[in-house]
């Protein structure tokens, strides 16, 4: 596989999800955002407007974050900070699933926390972030035929906030089990063009990541510019 820095920016999803981050910052994210042609900028719900404001009339679109990054809450919870986000100018929808409810066979619970959120959704790419690095290879499986049943648009990989972040081998798990109806986004770790490449050529059709000028500005692998 052959891309160029176009290509690969188009896989990006720029993120800046910290708690610190400040306005300034955001605004750096979309300036970069807009100058290197990524496909959206991922931010906590509450930089929506600012990022909304900030990449107006651009291709850029605008992602949120929902439960993040435990997962943990209500599910009525997470239902209303997806329905507020997109209020608010969310083109896109990533929300984090309660890992400790899978991981102690809570199917149902599981299922109906997703599907909560992908109601309120709707026609809005709901992308669900498993956590992988806290799973074994048949959570990773079932969660993602949980997805696919539910025709969520991405199955991720991770927060970037926990143990560990996207790996080769998961990826290709995911993307394998979920088929070709559901993406799969590779995230956490991804800070280089090597592994960008890793990822993509594993299954990913959307790398999530704070080093995307660096991925992008890397032209070692194709020598090609824009």
């Amino acid at each position: 596989m052959t891309l160029s820095t176009r290509d690969y920016a188009s896989f990006i999803d720029h993120t800046l999800l910290a708690a610190d981050a400040t306005t300034q910052q955001i605004d750096r994210l979309c300036e970069e955002a807009l100058q290197h042609h990524f496909y959206a900028v991922c931010v906590n719900s509450g930089y929506v407007p600012l990022a909304v404001e900030k990449l107006k009339g651009s291709n850029v679109r605008v992602c949120s974050v929902i439960g993040f990054p435990l997962g943990a809450g209500l599910t009525r919870a997470k239902a209303f900070e997806a329905q507020a986000a997109i209020e608010a100018g969310a083109q896109e929808i990533d929300m984090v699933i309660n890992v400790g409810w899978l991981k102690s066979g809570e199917m149902q619970a599981v299922t109906a926390d997703i599907q909560a959120v992908r109601e309120v959704c709707g026609p809005i790419p709901l992308k669900v972030i498993l956590e992988t690095c806290l799973l074994s290879e048949a959570q990773i499986i079932k969660i993602c035929e949980i997805c696919r049943e539910l025709k969520v648009a991405f199955v991720k990989t991770s927060t970037g906030f926990s143990t560990g972040g996207a790996r080769e081998e998961h990826v290709r798990l995911m993307h394998e089990t979920v088929g070709p109806e559901v993406k799969v986004k590779a995230s956490g770790a991804v800070r280089d063009r090597h592994t960008a490449e890793i990822m993509i050529q594993a299954g990913a059709s959307r790398i999530g990541t704070s080093s995307g000028v660096t991925i992008v500005q890397d032209s070692s692998a194709t020598g090609e510019g824009y």
